[in-house]
Formats: C-alpha cells, structure tokens, sequence
C-alpha cells in the first residue's frame, strides 16, 4: 500500500513531480465552447485563447463524480489518497472532494490549500516529499493542515485589463493604471486575493515582491519552491528573476518555475508573474 497525492488542475505543478501526482481537472467555457482543463486545452493554448477570445472564460468546479472516480482508482489498487484542492473561499472543488471523501473513510483524506495555483502546488509537493518517506496518508493530511498557512504566494500584473472585463475593477481604473504603468502586486491571505500595493512599472514591482518576500521572514529553503508565469512567454518572470538574484544566490541551484493554469489566468491576463515558498527560512 502506498499513499497516493491528488490535486485539482487548478494547483500548477513543478514539472519536476506532476507525472507523480494524480490530477482532476476543472471545466473551461470560453462562450459556448467547454474545454476539459489540460485535456483537451494546454495551457498554451488556453493563453492563445485568450487573447484573441472576446468574452471571458468562465470555469467549473470539479465534480464529486470526477473525485469518486480518481479515488476509486486509487483505492482499487490498494493505495490511499491525500487529496490537495484550491481554496474553499474560491470554489466548490474542496465541497466536492469532501463529499466524495465520504465514500472511502480511512482511505481518502482532503486538506484545503488555503491557497491557489503554485501555492496549492508546494503544499502538495510538500505531502508528496513525506508520502515517498513512508508516512501515512492521515498523517500527511494533518502536517499539510498544520504546514499550509506558512505558505506566502505572491503576484504581480502586468496588465489591469483582465480584472476590468472579469468586473473586479472599474474601467476608469483600468484605464488609468495602464498610462501610468500600474503593476498591482497581489497575495492570497485567509483564503482570499489581497492587493499589497500597487507600483509604477515592472522594476519597482518587482521590488515589491522583494521586500513582501522579506517581510514574510524570507523563504525557506528546505521546503518546496515555484515560481509562475501566464502568458505565452517567461520573459517576465525571468526578469524578476534575475532582478531578485541576491533572494536564491547561495540556496538554490535551479529554480523551478510553471505557466499557472486557466483560472488564475483568466483573472490575470497574461505577463503575470508569481512565487510560492514557506516562509521562516533566512533570505
């Protein structure tokens, strides 16, 4: 028996342990068209999508029916399963998943992220490093629960367009911050999307997260690290990258980095940029 990790497709993997991991995917709506999330649309194409689409992509929680099924698979095969979802206070995925919980008791254990996107991943990333070590899939779910609040996600926008039509601003602020260069720079804190602030262009937001990173107590090193990107591209974020080189010069040898999916996409338009670690580390 072993303990198997799942996530939702909403929780943007380290390419490095996705083929680990088992994945339920959300549904995408772009008008009439209905996408399975990386299915049938990758992230590429989901990008390319929404550029050209002139009306938002909306998505769909994954269904208890979708949880059952990857349970069962799991459990048929004599494993147990931690399942990790996106945050309650955004979506029904984690109802979902409890609700098909409840049909493998002492086999199926879920843990709300509390977070979204890389952050949701780390954590999971996290349960997957303990799960290899020989833990129980109990005792995975209650470290995760107890680990997943020292996990700082951080982003920031390049573009205010997309929470304009998604109706999260007013146009008049749209259209302002895109002559001034507005790059708002987000968090996710008791489950919910915060604005830190908001800087004059990418260099000095790009700062920001710099210093958001050292007032959360610097990163920990010894636990799971992802960096993300929406768009077509990563040259924003290998910006950022190289701009905060003094935060992983000594720590890290390699950072991994991921496109983040269609729902945070979908907010964010592309050129967002986003790290994810556990703080309390040194800086």
């Amino acid at each position: 028996m072993s303990t198997r990790i799942l996530v939702d497709s909403t929780a943007d993997l380290n390419p490095a342990v996705q083929d680990q991991m088992m994945v339920v995917p959300l549904t995408i709506h772009f008008g009439e068209e209905e996408y399975i999330d990386g299915v049938n649309i990758t992230g590429q194409e989901f990008y390319e999508k929404l550029v050209e689409s002139e009306v938002l992509p909306t998505t769909s929680q994954a269904s208890p029916f979708a949880f059952q099924k990857a349970f069962q698979e799991a459990v048929d095969a004599g494993d147990t399963v931690v399942a990790v979802t996106i945050t309650a206070s955004l979506s029904g995925t984690y109802q979902s998943a409890c609700i098909a919980a409840a049909d493998f008791p002492g086999k199926v254990f879920v843990v709300d992220s509390h977070s979204v996107t890389i952050g949701a991943a780390i954590l999971a990333e996290y349960g997957l490093r303990l799960a290899n070590q020989g833990m129980s899939a109990q005792d995975v779910a209650e470290e995760l629960t107890k680990k997943r609040d020292e996990i700082r996600l951080l982003a920031m926008l390049d573009t205010l367009e997309y929470l304009k039509r998604g109706g999260r601003i007013s146009k008049t602020a749209a259209v302002a911050g895109s002559l001034l260069s507005i790059k708002p720079v987000l968090t996710i804190q008791d489950g919910e999307i915060k604005v830190l602030g908001k800087a004059r262009g990418s260099r000095q937001a790009n700062n920001m997260l710099i210093q958001e990173i050292n007032k959360a107590g610097g990163v920990d090193f010894s636990m799971p690290l992802l960096l993300g990107y929406t768009g077509l591209n990563d040259a924003l974020l290998q910006k950022y990258i190289h701009d905060s080189e003094a935060l992983w010069q000594g720590h890290e040898e390699t950072l991994h980095t991921t496109l983040v999916g269609s729902v945070v996409g979908t907010h964010t338009g592309p050129g967002a940029v986003a790290v994810a670690f556990f703080s309390g580390g040194n800086c």
